[in-house]
């Protein structure tokens, strides 16, 4: 089991210094690798709810730095960790763009990005980015096949409804295709991750549902004619951390949260992102529980 943070992104913790250093330090503890989300805005009626918690955006988010530049922030103060992002929201972005964004980070980070994309939740940020809500996930698939061909073609030619790339060169290619792990919780999200992906993104859950789900992905890789043990899954936690025991997974002491985590490992996930802005009161507090999380969960999951 590898155990990976996010890097610095948004609320009190949207600044270069809480980039550089959380990005130094996590790397300096032996964590595994960075992850930075994407989010464009906080409207104030939304139309849809925010998928954790109470339904309620986190006031946090009202402040939220661009993912491309945060991880090329972080790529420049390490050497070693693995560079991700949990989620991309792919629909967002023209795949020429999106392909060039992510080829950039993985070229100046020497080949170490994760290209985690998701269809994102929020119809208002759909419409603030100009993308249409409905068809979402036809345009979702069209995106990964045109990202597939742009990283493994050259010349690169692609044509459907949404764009039309003219036979072109489009450098530089990664050296090695980067790992492409895609978000989801519905049947259909589950079986294309199956069919396309090299990992399933998911979230803190209750761990039969957790088990089901990863059961559903893993059955459409063997009908596809894949291989499901090739692939990962990679849970993201965004807990608040308490003093006192509390209800896990979305709070509670680190041994709490710590034991939560371990469960998910044994139910198949092979990599953990543990996101503690929200709870967090500093860089250092930040980096504190970062240290306690590792030290718990690396001495737990330690041959006896």
């Amino acid at each position: 089991m590898e155990i990976g943070l996010a890097v610095p992104q948004y609320g009190r913790f949207a600044t270069l210094d809480s980039v550089l250093r959380v990005a130094r330090e996590a790397e300096a503890q032996g964590y595994a690798s960075l992850w930075a989300g994407d989010r464009l805005l906080t409207p104030l009626r939304p139309k849809d709810r925010y998928p954790g918690g109470d339904g309620a955006i986190p006031p946090a988010h009202r402040v939220f730095l661009d993912p491309f530049a945060v991880l090329a922030v972080a790529a420049s103060a390490t050497t070693r960790v693995r560079l991700g992002t949990s989620a991309l929201n792919a629909c967002w972005y023209p795949p020429v763009v999106l392909a060039r964004s992510l080829t950039t980070i993985d070229h100046l980070s020497g080949g170490r990005l994760c290209a985690g994309l998701g269809l994102g939740w929020s119809s208002d940020e759909y419409a603030a980015a100009g993308v249409p809500w409905e068809g979402r996930a036809r345009r979702y698939e069209a995106t990964l096949d045109a990202l597939e061909a742009i990283w493994t073609t050259d010349p690169v030619e692609y044509a459907d409804e949404h764009w039309t790339i003219a036979p072109s060169h489009i450098e530089p290619k990664p050296a090695v295709r980067p790992p492409l792990y895609l978000a989801g919780f519905g049947p259909a999200a589950l079986r294309r991750i199956g069919r396309r992906a090299d990992g399933w993104l998911t979230a803190t859950l209750p761990i039969p549902m957790l088990t089901s789900m990863w059961d559903t992905v893993r059955e459409s890789a063997e009908r596809a004619g894949r291989d499901p043990d090739a692939l990962r899954m990679v849970l993201r936690a965004n807990p608040e951390i308490t003093t006192r025991d509390a209800t896990p997974p979305r709070s509670g002491t680190v041994a709490q949260i710590g034991d939560h985590l371990l469960a998910a490992a044994e139910a198949g996930a092979h990599e953990l992102i543990l996101d503690l802005q929200h709870t967090a009161a500093d860089d250092r507090h930040l980096m504190e529980l970062a240290g306690e999380f590792r030290a718990y969960l690396s001495a737990a999951s330690a041959p006896s």
